[in-house]
């Protein structure tokens, strides 16, 4: 099965230099933990519930302050047609939930844990997924 078969292509998208309020506004209306940052549609970075947790709001800052202060910017991404398991053991091996998936350049769509577990076949790809994805940097099983 292919990335495509799966993927959310709904996603939103924000650009680096839009407030962390904003932010928090569209994962409240999507109902997601994180957003891609984008310059168009080349994806530059992604803000996640944790980053505005830890980065912004136990730092002090404002809700005004903006996404590209906090921003991951060292991100994995996926294309629309690499097969599942690729895409889960990327997000196994850099122990993140939601991998971003780009083609000729653009954001396509995302891809989250939740989008295996829905699917029976890739049940199993989710747990592995998770597993490795919760575990702490220093002993994760290979």
């Amino acid at each position: 099965m292919k990335v495509k078969d799966i993927m959310s292509t709904d996603v939103a998208c924000l650009d680096a230099g839009d407030t962390i309020e904003r932010a928090a506004q569209l994962m409240g209306q999507y109902d997601v933990g994180s957003i891609p940052v984008c310059d168009q549609r080349r994806v530059v970075g992604i803000v996640t519930d944790r980053d505005i947790a830890l980065r912004s709001v136990a730092t002090g800052q404002t809700a005004s302050q903006s996404v590209g202060d906090i921003m991951s910017a060292d991100i994995a991404f996926g294309s629309p047609e690499m097969d599942v398991h690729d895409a889960a053991r990327i997000m196994s091996e850099r122990q993140i939930r939601r991998l971003p998936i780009v083609d000729g350049g653009s954001l396509v769509g995302i891809v989250a844990l939740g989008d295996f577990s829905v699917e029976p076949e890739l049940q199993d790809n989710a747990e592995w997924a998770l597993k490795n994805i919760s575990q702490p940097e220093g002993s994760r099983m290979e």
